[in-house]
């Protein structure tokens, strides 16, 4: 049986609705053996998601004879354009190093998760031997759907915020989020709900409601992936939040719950968002220095977008039928992974 190591593994809420744990499963449907030992014998290939610390056992592997691909998203970036403190900015820049070694003199192969991010790399880090592809995010199609109980509420609109945790620079993403839900409010006829699926600190709440008390806002938490279909399906329009985001797996459940996204033009977006899947705006402003963003047009966009429900949604589904399936896209990583 060939067997793929997957390291390091992934901890945390990701599980098997994560992209990774879909990956997985897939890989498995397939006969694969999926385990997390970069030296356990007999392993064909090692994906890296990301980098690791643990040089020398891909060093090791290699060494080998085993295949050794990178699957990587963006850099870590925020750190030099906010005060996040001494420990934060070391760990970043280390992590950073991490990820430029593995992918210069361990990678026999790279994945780059969006053309945004290989553009990225290759113009901060330069070109490296490795052969490279683009392989967008997948999803599973069956669990990720519009089939379900849930709707949109009938008496107003609801824009839906999905984060794992917005704090340090990522708390940025709620602001607009906020932003945006004001001049919804201000120029709508309509009212609207701003939902926020994400760790959010009770301070930032706090400062939050203080600023406007006359917004609707919902707290939701921290939601698990497998709650997030049911969450994507209740909602008119998804925000997606992050500044250069290189694939944020957000966007993509989105689009396969038949949830259309409105996003500004910064990262991966724009190759992800096409068509009737939604609508992506320029930022107005220079996001690489986190000046605030021109909210008015994004708002126009995401109202049109409630107001065509009826267009948006089916564009959203097909996109993701057309472009996320995780079928197709682990055909993708077997071809790399050369197994």
């Amino acid at each position: 049986m060939k067997s793929v190591c997957i390291y390091p593994p992934q901890t945390g809420l990701g599980g098997p609705a994560s992209f990774t744990g879909q990956l997985t499963a897939a890989l498995e449907r397939r006969g694969v053996q999926v385990h997390h030992n970069p030296l356990e014998p007999g392993c064909s290939a090692v994906l890296v998601i990301g980098g690791s610390k643990r040089l020398d056992w891909l060093w090791q592997a290699r060494r080998k004879g085993v295949r050794v691909v990178q699957r990587l998203n963006g850099m870590n970036w925020l750190h030099r354009r906010l005060n996040t403190g001494l420990r934060h900015y070391l760990r970043s820049e280390v992590n950073n190093w991490l990820l430029s070694t593995i992918r210069s003199r361990l990678a026999d192969a790279i994945i780059y998760q969006s053309q945004f991010s290989r553009d990225w790399w290759q113009r901060v880090y330069g070109p490296v031997q490795a052969q490279s592809s683009v392989v967008l995010n997948g999803v599973d199609l069956q669990a990720f759907s519009p089939n379900g109980s849930q709707e949109p509420p009938a008496d107003h609109f609801r824009l839906l915020l999905v984060e794992g945790r917005l704090a340090g620079g990522y708390i940025l993403g709620l602001n607009n989020a906020v932003d945006l839900l004001s001049v919804l409010v201000r120029n709508s006829s309509q009212r609207w709900e701003l939902v926020v699926a994400g760790d959010v600190a009770d301070s930032e709440q706090t400062r939050v409601k203080a600023a406007h008390p006359e917004l609707l806002i919902t707290w939701a938490g921290l939601v698990p992936r497998h709650l997030v279909p049911a969450w994507d399906r209740s909602a008119h329009v998804l925000f997606s939040a992050d500044l250069n985001a290189a694939c944020p797996n957000s966007v993509i459940e989105a689009l396969a719950c038949g949830l259309p996204v409105a996003a500004y033009a910064t990262g991966a977006l724009a190759e992800l968002v096409t068509g009737s899947a939604g609508c992506v705006v320029p930022y107005g402003s220079n996001y690489w220095q986190l000046e605030p963003p021109l909210a008015a047009p994004l708002a126009a966009a995401i109202q049109q977008i409630a107001n065509e429900q009826n267009k948006y949604r089916p564009g959203a589904r097909a996109k993701a039928e057309a472009a996320f399936d995780i079928n197709r896209i682990v055909e993708q990583y077997l071809e790399v992974l050369a197994i």
